[in-house]
């Protein structure tokens, strides 16, 4: 496997680990959290300005979607592996 996916794979678990603190510190309620990486989703989706295809846009909206079961896992109490986000993420595109 590329160094650069393996690095990418550990800051996205980084950063679901940073959106947990950042709910459970109050700087944010789940609900904000979620507006706005859904908010970060939408954006990718509705960017015109760049001819990306269909593999390319996923690939950017990967991290946003891993993150956002991130965020639906933490106010349920639970935690997985990345692996078991990335087959979730898999069955949503």
């Amino acid at each position: 496997m590329n160094t650069a996916n393996l690095q990418l794979k550990g800051l996205i678990m980084a950063m679901a680990s940073i959106c947990d603190a950042i709910v459970e510190k109050e700087l944010l309620t789940s609900e904000e959290l979620n507006a706005a990486l859904s908010k970060a989703k939408k954006a990718v989706e509705e960017d015109d300005d760049h001819e990306l295809s269909d593999a390319n846009r996923a690939a950017i909206l990967f991290p946003i979607r891993l993150l956002l079961l991130a965020e639906e896992a933490g106010r349920k109490g639970e935690r997985l592996k990345f692996s078991d986000y990335a087959k979730l993420v898999a069955k949503l595109s």
